[in-house]
């Protein structure tokens, strides 16, 4: 009597290996190794990051930022270079020119100034003249070294406390409506 049920053993089954902790697995027959898809990761990622530093607007979080005097004591270090430039705005130097729209003006700061070219026509509602604000201008010096030309104008308004002492002066805050300011170009 012979009994259906025989061991694997006895069958000439093979029992399906069992991998040990530790064993690498053999890529699959025509599979892409293991490395070679790591390597191909690790390289997008790099290629994106660079793009992201290199070619993008990114690249202006690495933009220089100086005071107008580090500027202008030594123009010849910082041409060709992107730069954010702070300084106090020259009460009476804004100038505006409609065609083709420019506002001109000076930046100072210890006794250097830095004449700046903004070829925009909107600035900010708080660059107004004689408010003794301070002003950081983004872009680049001119060929020559003597000028800036902006991309980018911030105005630094006083704090809610300087304005405050500012106030109690009888000074004018520096959102207040008033009358153009600025000079026109001819």
């Amino acid at each position: 009597m012979e009994s259906s049920e025989q061991p694997s053993e006895a069958r000439g089954d093979i029992e399906p290996h069992q991998k040990s902790p530790g064993e690498a697995t053999p890529p699959a027959a025509g599979g892409v190794p293991a490395w070679v898809k790591i390597a191909a990761v690790v390289s997008l990622l790099v290629g994106a990051v660079g793009y992201l530093i290199f070619g993008s607007s990114a690249s202006d979080a690495f933009v220089y930022s100086k005071l107008v005097n580090e500027v202008m004591a030594k123009p010849a270090d910082f041409k060709g270079r992107e730069l954010r430039v702070e300084g106090d705005l020259k009460s009476g130097s804004i100038k505006f020119r409609e065609d083709p729209c420019e506002w001109r003006f000076v930046v100072q700061k210890a006794g250097l100034e830095m004449p700046v070219e903004f070829p925009q026509c909107v600035v900010p509602d708080t660059f107004r003249d004689g408010m003794g604000i301070s002003v950081v201008v983004q872009g680049k010096l001119n060929p020559t070294g003597d000028g800036f030309l902006a991309n980018q104008v911030i105005p630094r308004c006083p704090s809610k406390y300087e304005m405050q002492q500012k106030k109690q002066k009888g000074e004018v805050m520096p959102h207040a409506p008033v009358v153009s300011s600025a000079t026109e170009l001819k």
